[in-house]
């Protein structure tokens, strides 16, 4: 276990892959940016690879202060064993007190092993963070500055807020698109730490032979509108308006976890806390209740169109504008006014 260091920076895990930044690692420097000026400490990000030096801006740009950088060809290619020993060896010698991953695939493997390796608390799957004073049930000391560590629990029935109150650094994996990309500012000044870690014989305990990628059909992150289909949408046959009127507003298909559970359509659809958080600028929720897991995952959508037979329905809560009404009858309504109109715009003679 670290000893406990308050003065210590907020680190963030600097995912990369081929040279290019994941974006989680962006979206938690701007979290950790928030973090650390409530504690008033610097921020950190961790980036090893080979030739990722370009990289190291970007970070400084959305929020670090310091970029702790590890290049070595051993780091071309992400290895549990070689990635989770620069992580273990920068924490061990510069102590900080909270220690930020994506909850990517990578992120979930490498998190683990590092906290199993310095004895340290780890919240996976988090949906929101924050600084606060905790008084210790046991013993009813009031310990200050925690990091409040949020994420479902039970399924995502209930919202728990996890505290490690002396087995630090604390630790967490934090959901893609939970929290926002803040905007870059490329005026924004940093610091390059270059570190030099031992790797030998690690790379040899897992040797990668071959990739294969399959490239993300459904990129809901970065789609200005979402069509989204609920458990009221009735049969995966019926999902073909979900589509239909994603493809006439230029937008991508989203759905609701009932929908993905009653096997509607793919998992890689789905939205809410147990799936991707979005922010468009127009999200239509069709046959949707409004459960509060799929409201965390798109509440914060610029626009928000409701469309569902019960005028009690929970969505409605949160919608600009609600239409009660049977989906099947209003969405094939919706298409053929988008239709008339794009043929209308069509026709006007550009000057």
């Amino acid at each position: 276990m670290i000893e406990v260091n308050r003065q210590g920076e907020v680190w963030v895990f600097a995912e990369q892959e081929d040279g290019v930044l994941h974006d989680v690692a962006l979206e938690l420097c701007g979290k950790a940016r928030q973090l650390a000026d409530r504690l008033g400490v610097p921020v950190g990000a961790v980036l090893p690879g080979w030739d990722v030096e370009a990289l190291a801006e970007r970070l400084i740009a959305h929020g670090a202060d310091k970029v702790y950088m590890v290049e070595d060809p051993r780091l071309r290619q992400y290895l549990t064993a070689t990635y989770a020993q620069v992580l273990i060896h920068l924490i061990k010698k510069y102590r900080p007190q909270i220690v930020l991953y994506g909850a990517t695939y990578l992120g979930r493997d490498l998190a683990p092993r590092v906290a199993s390796a310095v004895r340290a608390g780890l919240t996976a799957d988090c949906t929101d963070l924050d600084i606060g004073d905790v008084i210790e049930p046991r013993t009813k000391k009031l310990h200050s500055n925690l990091l409040l560590q949020v994420r479902p629990a039970f399924g995502g029935n209930i919202i728990a807020t996890i505290v490690n109150y002396d087995w630090w650094p604390q630790m967490a994996t934090v959901r893609e698109g939970v929290m926002p990309l803040l905007p870059a500012d490329p005026a924004r000044s940093g610091h390059i730490i270059r570190e030099f870690v031992p790797l030998d014989g690690l790379d040899e305990i897992v040797r990668i032979v071959a990739q294969h990628r399959e490239e993300r059909k459904v990129n809901l992150k970065g789609a200005r509108i979402i069509v989204a289909g609920g458990a009221g949408v009735g049969s995966k046959e019926n999902f073909r308006l979900i589509y239909e009127l994603a493809g006439v507003l230029g937008g991508a298909v989203g759905a609701s976890r009932a929908a993905v559970d009653s096997g509607f359509i793919g998992k890689e659809h789905q939205i809410g806390q147990t799936g991707t958080t979005v922010r468009p600028a127009l999200y239509i929720a069709a046959g949707i209740s409004g459960a509060v897991q799929h409201r965390a995952g798109m509440e914060e959508s610029a626009k928000i169109v409701a469309i569902n037979i019960d005028p009690q329905a929970p969505i409605f809560s949160i919608a600009d504008y609600g239409i009660v009404g049977d989906l099947k009858k209003v969405i094939p309504m919706m298409i053929r006014v988008l239709r008339q109109r794009q043929q209308v715009l069509s026709e006007v003679p550009q000057t």
